[in-house]
C-alpha cells in the first residue's frame, strides 16, 4: 500500500486568482476577482497571483495588473488556444501543484464552474460553488469546547437549500482553499495605469490523451441581449407584471430612464422574456444606481442577486410584500397605472430641461 503524505498546510501561500480569458479578452470576473484577492491577501500578509492561460495571451498581463496583480503566471501554449476541459485544468492544476496557493479564486462562469470542480479534485481539496461572500476569519465561528478554533481561515459564504439560508464553508484541513463566485458580486478596483507585476512564464507539458475532446468548429452567435449587469438603471418585472405584453410599459420607463429592463424568475419561466435578463440566485447578480423592482414579491431567491443596488424602487400592489423590506422607495399599488404615469412625468421633467 502507498502512503500517502500529509499535506503541511504552511507550504501554501498567496491568494490566485483564475485569470479567464476568451479569444485574447479578459473576462470581467477576473477583474472582480482581483478585487476580492487584494481584499483577501493583506490580513494575511501575502500577494496576490493571476493564473492566465491561453495561447498568444502575453500581451495581457498588464491589464492584469493595472487591476491588482502582483504576479501573473502564463500558462501559454496552442493546446488552450480554446477552452477545453482537458488541457485547462491539467494547466491550472499544475500550477497549484508547483507553486502552492492558500487560496484559489476561479468565477463561476460557464468555464468557471467547469474547470473549478475538476481541478479541486485533482489537487485533493474542497470547494465552495457560487459563492457571493469571502472574508479572513476564524473557524468555527464560534469558540466550541474540545474543538481547536483556526485562525486566518477563508470563509465562504454562499446561499443553500434553494436560498432559504445563507452558509459559511471553510477548509480548515486541506490547501488550497477553493471557491467559485458569483459573476457581479466582487467589486473590482479603480485601474492602475501603468501598474507592472512580475510574469513569470510556466508550461507543464501537454500530452493529449482520450479525455482531450477535438474541436471541429467554432461558431460565434450573435445576439441583441444587453448585459444587465453593466446597466446603471434597471427596471425589473416579476410575475405581477402579468403578461409578455405588459412588459413594453416596462420598457417605456428603462428606455426614458436610459436604462435597461430585467426580470425575476417568474417572469422567466412564464416566457415573458428570456433567461439572459434575469436576476437573482439563479440568474445575474447586478448593483445599478436604481433599481425598479416592479410586481415582484421579493423571495430571497431574487434579493441576492439585487440587494447592493444603490436605490431600490419598489412597485408592487401587496403591502406585505418582501421586496418592501429591502427597498428604499415603497409605492403600493395597481403599476399598470402608476408606471404609465411614472413614465410621462418623467418625460415631461426631462423636456422641461431640454
Amino acid at each position: 500500500m502507498k502512503a500517502v503524505k500529509k499535506m503541511s498546510l504552511e507550504d501554501y501561500k498567496g491568494v490566485f486568482i483564475y485569470a479567464q480569458q476568451v479569444d485574447n479578452h479578459i473576462d470581467n470576473i477576473a477583474f472582480e476577482l482581483l478585487g476580492k484577492a487584494k481584499d483577501l491577501a493583506k490580513p494575511l500578509n501575502t500577494q496576490v497571483t493571476a493564473v492566465l492561460l491561453g495561447y498568444q495571451v502575453g500581451n495581457l498581463t498588464d491589464e492584469l495588473a493595472e487591476y491588482g496583480a502582483d504576479r501573473v503566471i502564463v500558462v501559454d501554449d496552442p493546446e488552450l488556444k480554446e477552452y477545453r476541459t482537458e488541457p485547462y485544468a491539467h494547466a491550472l492544476a499544475s500550477v497549484i501543484e508547483k507553486y502552492k496557493p492558500e487560496i484559489v479564486l476561479v468565477g463561476a462562469t460557464a468555464i468557471g464552474r467547469d474547470l473549478g470542480p475538476t481541478v479541486s479534485a485533482r489537487v485533493h481539496t474542497g470547494l465552495t460553488a457560487d459563492c457571493t461572500s469571502l472574508d479572513i476569519g476564524d473557524f468555527p465561528l464560534q469558540p466550541k469546547p474540545n474543538q481547536e478554533q483556526k485562525h486566518n481561515q477563508l470563509l465562504m459564504t454562499r446561499p443553500a437549500f434553494g436560498g432559504n439560508t445563507i452558509a459559511t464553508i471553510a477548509c480548515p484541513d486541506n490547501r488550497p482553499q477553493m471557491s467559485t463566485v458569483r459573476p457581479g458580486v466582487m467589486q473590482k478596483i479603480t485601474p492602475v495605469k501603468g501598474a507592472k507585476a512580475e510574469v513569470i512564464e510556466y508550461n507543464p507539458g501537454f500530452t493529449p490523451n482520450d479525455r482531450y475532446v477535438t474541436i471541429e468548429k467554432v461558431v460565434k452567435k450573435v445576439t441583441e441581449t444587453v448585459d444587465i449587469q453593466k446597466a446603471k438603471i434597471l427596471v425589473s418585472g416579476g410575475r405581477g407584471v402579468g403578461s409578455a405584453e405588459n412588459f413594453k410599459i416596462l420598457k417605456d420607463l428603462a428606455d426614458v430612464l436610459g436604462g435597461e429592463v430585467s426580470s425575476s424568475r417568474a417572469a422567466v419561466d412564464n416566457g415573458w422574456v428570456p433567461k439572459d435578463l434575469q436576476v437573482g440566485q439563479t440568474g445575474k447578480t447586478v448593483r445599478p444606481q436604481i433599481y425598479f423592482a416592479i410586481g415582484i414579491s421579493g423571495a430571497i431567491q431574487h434579493v441576492a442577486g439585487m440587494e447592493d443596488s444603490d436605490l431600490i424602487i419598489a412597485i408592487n400592489k401587496d403591502e406585505s410584500a418582501p421586496i418592501f423590506d429591502v427597498a428604499d422607495i415603497g409605492i403600493v399599488g395597481d403599476l399598470n397605472k402608476i408606471v404609465p404615469k411614472l413614465t410621462a412625468d418623467i418625460k415631461a421633467e426631462l423636456a422641461k430641461k431640454a
